[in-house]
Parts: C-alpha cells; structure tokens; sequence
C-alpha cells in the first residue's frame, strides 16, 4: 500500500554532531530541482518557516 502524499512529504529532524541538524528531502522533489549530492544551497529563515534555495555565487 502506497504512503499517502502528506506522509511521503512528513520528515523528521535529525541531529548531526553536537550543534546541527538534519533534515531528509524528497528524492522526486531533489530529482524535479535537479539537484544532486553534496551540491551547495542556501538557507534563509522567512515567516512561518524556512526556505531552501540553490546556492548562487
């Protein structure tokens, strides 16, 4: 039986070391962005959360 999409799409944070945190994305979502391992992105906090964007120079 196939995960509904609200649960496929439901992460946990994980710790990392003594002072960071870790979160999983979606592969299809990684895959849509075309993204790929060790790539760089940034982070910035906005209202209501967080947002996650390809790094540019």
């Amino acid at each position: 039986m196939k995960k509904a999409v609200a649960d496929k799409n439901t992460r946990k944070l994980t710790k990392l070391g003594g002072k960071s945190i870790g979160l999983t994305l979606p592969i299809d979502m990684v895959r849509e962005l075309g993204w790929r391992e060790k790539q760089k992105v940034t982070v910035k906090r906005v209202r209501g959360g967080l947002m996650i964007k390809d790094w540019k120079e």
